[in-house]
């Protein structure tokens, strides 16, 4: 016969945190217009549109354009599987845009460390350099546009 454990308090705590919904305006600057261009061109991809000409629009530059969407390939490369976003719309988040956030919020704070680990146990360590360097070159166009 199988005993059942019930949950500890912190476990509880975890779980009811996961299921509180993260919300796009707690996401720093840097994070949040690519999370809009990331959906934007999620968007484009559905319909099989070039998302450069609105990207350019949006962000106010050919350079963020085209950084963003080299954001987003490195991502669709080193990610294990598809990337799950919300609508254009939508406030919250889903779990890889959570994920990619934290990411890129370390990246806008000069945060090596607090990059690694966002994608600990998510992303294999042999391609985080990628991202990381996809995550810098965004952030030096965005800086340069400023």
């Amino acid at each position: 016969m199988t005993q059942h454990r019930s949950p500890t308090a912190r476990t509880r705590s975890l779980i009811a945190e996961l299921a509180q919904p993260v919300r796009l305006d707690a996401q720093g600057p840097l994070a949040a217009r690519f999370i809009y261009s990331l959906r934007l061109i999620a968007a484009h991809e559905r319909v099989r549109c070039d998302p450069v000409p609105e990207l350019t629009m949006r962000l106010g530059g050919v350079e963020i354009a085209a950084r963003a969407l080299a954001m987003s390939q490195a991502i669709a490369a080193c990610w294990p599987e598809n990337v799950h976003v919300s609508r254009f719309c939508c406030r919250n988040l889903t779990h890889d845009e959570v994920t990619i956030g934290a990411m890129l919020d370390a990246v806008a704070g000069g945060d090596r460390g607090a990059f690694e680990a966002s994608l600990a146990g998510l992303v294999r360590p042999d391609r985080i350099e990628r991202l990381w360097d996809a995550a810098l070159a965004l952030l030096s166009a965005e800086m340069r546009a400023a």
